[in-house]
C-alpha cells in the first residue's frame, strides 16, 4: 500500500512538469552553456522537429561546425510526447540523435555515433 501511494505520488508530481513541456512545445531559440544556439520549429507533418544552427560557441567552435551556422543541422520524428529521434550533423558528419524536451525551457540532445554518444542540455532563450 505504501509503494502504491509513493508511485501515485511521484506520477502526479511528474505530471505537471510534462504539461508544462506540452504546452511550451519544442520550437523556440534554445542555448547551451557552451553559447551555442539553435533554432528548433515543428516541421515535416507538424510533428517531426527542425533545428538551424544560429551560432557555435565553445569546443564545438570547428571549423566544419561553423560551416552549417544558419543551416537545418536536426531532423527527427516525434517517438514519444516529448522525444524525437533522428539525425544531427556534428563536425561534418551525421550522427543519431534524441531531443528529449525535458520541461517547459529545458531539453537535451544526445548525439551517437557508434557507441560513443554525447548529451548537451540546452535552455530556452527568452523572446
Amino acid at each position: 500500500m505504501r509503494i502504491g501511494l509513493l508511485i501515485g505520488a511521484l506520477v502526479l508530481s511528474v505530471s505537471p512538469v510534462v504539461a508544462a513541456a506540452q504546452e511550451a512545445g519544442p520550437q523556440g531559440t534554445w542555448r547551451d552553456e557552451f553559447g551555442t544556439i539553435f533554432e528548433i520549429s515543428l516541421c515535416g507533418d507538424g510533428s517531426d522537429l527542425c533545428a538551424i544552427l544560429i551560432d557555435v560557441q565553445g569546443k564545438s567552435r570547428t571549423e566544419q561546425n561553423l560551416a552549417f551556422v544558419n543551416q537545418q543541422v536536426l531532423q527527427a520524428d516525434q517517438t514519444a510526447e516529448t522525444e524525437w529521434k533522428g539525425t544531427v550533423i556534428y563536425n561534418g558528419s551525421e550522427a543519431n540523435a534524441t531531443v528529449s524536451q525535458n520541461g517547459p525551457d529545458s531539453l537535451s540532445i544526445t548525439g551517437c555515433r557508434m557507441i560513443l554518444c554525447q548529451t548537451i542540455v540546452f535552455s530556452r532563450m527568452p523572446g
